[in-house]
C-alpha cells in the first residue's frame, strides 16, 4: 500500500514537471543587460510580439532596458529560434519587479509598447556603393521596412508611416560632394542621371531644388506627428538644405551654373531642426558641407581613444530621452562617417543632447521635437566599423550581436510604439 502511494506521488510529480513552465507563470522577461546573448535580435522579437497584438512593457533602466510581456502562444519558441535570452517568471515575481521600478527613489519606469511602427527608409532604389547601418540592423533584427525615395515623398506618401529613416543622403544636391574622387565611377554617373530624371519628372529645374522640397515634406511629416531618424551626412545636409531654401548653394559641376556668391549671408537658420550659425564649405570639391562636422585635426581623438558618453536621464520625468539611451553600456565606441561629430557650439539650445565627447566639444547623438513629432540625429556611419570607406564590404552583424552603438538605432525604432503619457510637473 505504501509502495503504491509512493508510486502515485511519483507519477503526479512527473506529470507536474512535464507541464511547460509558461503554464505556471504569467510573464516572460527579456533581459537587456550583459546576460543577453542577442541584444539586436531582442528588438526584432519585441517588434514581432507587437505584431501579434501582445502588449510589451519596456522596463526603462531595469537590467539594461529589459522587455517583459504576458506569456503568449508561440512567443518562447520565437525567442528561442532567434537566440534571444529570456526568463519565464511568475506573476508574483513580476509584481515584485514593478514594485522595485515604482519606488520614487529608483531611476526606473515602465513604458507600454502597444503598436507596430510602420517604417520607411528613404533610400534610392538603385544599388549604392556604401551600405547603411539602419537597413543592415533592421534586416539582422528581422524588422520589416519599406523603401521610399523622392517620388514617394513628393507624392505625399509619408503620412502612411510612423517612422522615417534617412539613408546617407546629401540634401544639398551635390551628390555627396564625391566629384573629386568618384566622378568617373559608373555608380556616380548613374546616380546623377537618375536624380536629374526624377527632378524633371516632378517638375523641378534642378536636383538641389527638388531636394529642398523633399526636406520640407519631411519637416511637415515630423510636425504632423512623425518620427525621423538620420545618421551621417543625412543630418547636417538636411538642415543645410532647409536653411538654404530658394538659394543656389551648388556649383556648376553639380547643377550646370555657378552658386550664388552671397549664399552664406542668405541662410535662414529659423527653418532648421538642430543647427544654427554654421558656415558653408564653398569649395565644391572639398568633401564637407559646412563647419557643423568636427574635423579630425580638431577632435584630438583617434580610433583607440574615440568614445562618447551617453547621458543619464530621469526615467520618471524624462521618459523620451531615457528610452532613446537604453543600453547595457554608457560609454560608446566612436565611429567615423562623412559627418561624424556635431560641433556643440552650433547646436540650437532647445536640442536634447544624449551623447557627447565633452572634452572635444562634440555631440554624437541628439534629439528634438517639432510640432507633434520628433527627430533624432546620430553622427557617424557604422557603429562597428571605425572608418567605413566607400565601396567597402558591409559589416557582418552576426559578429556584433551585442553592439551598444547599434542598440541606439533600435531604441529609435521602438520609440513610436510607446504609449505616450503626460509629462510630470
Amino acid at each position: 500500500m505504501v509502495l503504491k502511494r509512493i508510486l502515485s506521488l511519483f507519477l503526479l510529480l512527473a506529470a507536474w514537471l512535464s507541464v511547460p513552465l509558461a503554464a505556471w507563470a504569467n510573464h516572460v522577461l527579456i533581459p537587456m543587460d550583459e546576460t543577453q546573448k542577442e541584444h539586436l535580435k531582442a528588438y526584432g522579437a519585441t517588434y514581432w510580439l507587437l505584431g501579434k497584438q501582445v502588449e510589451v512593457d519596456w522596463l526603462l533602466n531595469y537590467r539594461g532596458g529589459a522587455f517583459a510581456f504576458p506569456s503568449a502562444a508561440g512567443a518562447e519558441n520565437e525567442l528561442a529560434v532567434r537566440g534571444v535570452t529570456y526568463q519565464v517568471i511568475s506573476d508574483a515575481q513580476y509584481n515584485s519587479i514593478l514594485q522595485e521600478i515604482a519606488d520614487p527613489n529608483a531611476n526606473m519606469d515602465v513604458m507600454k509598447l502597444e503598436k507596430v511602427p510602420k517604417i520607411a527608409v528613404y533610400t534610392p532604389k538603385g544599388k549604392q556603393p556604401w551600405d547603411d547601418a539602419v537597413t543592415m540592423v533592421l534586416t539582422y533584427a528581422e524588422i520589416p521596412y519599406t523603401q521610399i525615395y523622392d517620388d514617394e515623398v513628393l507624392h505625399g506618401d509619408l503620412p502612411k508611416y510612423d517612422w522615417l529613416h534617412l539613408h546617407h543622403e546629401d540634401f544639398t544636391g551635390q551628390y555627396g560632394k564625391f566629384f573629386a574622387s568618384y566622378r568617373n565611377r559608373p555608380w556616380y554617373q548613374q546616380q546623377q542621371r537618375d536624380s536629374e530624371a526624377t527632378a524633371k519628372r516632378n517638375g523641378f529645374s534642378k536636383v538641389s531644388v527638388m531636394k529642398g522640397a523633399v526636406a520640407t515634406k519631411m519637416q511637415e511629416f515630423i510636425a504632423g506627428g512623425g518620427f525621423m531618424f538620420a545618421m551621417c551626412s543625412a543630418t547636417d545636409s538636411y538642415d543645410i538644405a532647409l536653411a538654404g531654401l530658394g538659394i543656389d548653394m551648388v556649383e556648376s559641376m553639380y547643377d550646370g551654373d555657378p552658386a550664388d556668391p552671397a549664399a552664406q549671408s542668405k541662410l535662414n537658420f529659423n527653418r532648421t531642426l538642430a543647427f544654427k550659425d554654421f558656415t558653408l564649405e564653398r569649395n565644391p570639391i572639398q568633401y564637407e558641407y559646412s563647419n557643423i562636422d568636427m574635423q579630425p585635426f580638431e577632435r584630438g581623438v583617434y580610433e583607440d581613444n574615440d568614445y562618447f558618453q551617453l547621458f543619464t536621464f530621469s526615467a520618471k520625468y524624462d521618459p523620451v530621452p531615457t528610452m532613446l539611451t537604453q543600453d547595457h553600456e554608457k560609454t560608446i565606441k566612436g565611429f567615423m562617417g562623412q559627418t561624424t561629430a556635431f560641433r556643440k557650439s552650433l547646436i540650437k539650445p532647445d536640442v536634447v543632447v544624449m551623447g557627447e565627447n565633452k572634452a572635444s566639444g562634440e555631440v554624437r547623438y541628439m534629439h528634438g521635437t517639432l510640432g507633434k513629432g520628433t527627430w533624432t540625429f546620430y553622427g557617424g556611419h557604422d557603429p562597428e566599423d571605425y572608418q567605413h570607406l566607400v565601396e567597402e564590404e558591409p559589416t557582418d552583424l552576426s559578429l556584433h550581436p551585442n553592439s551598444p552603438g547599434y542598440r541606439l538605432i533600435l531604441n529609435n525604432i521602438l520609440f513610436p510604439a510607446a504609449k505616450k503619457k503626460k509629462q510630470k510637473t
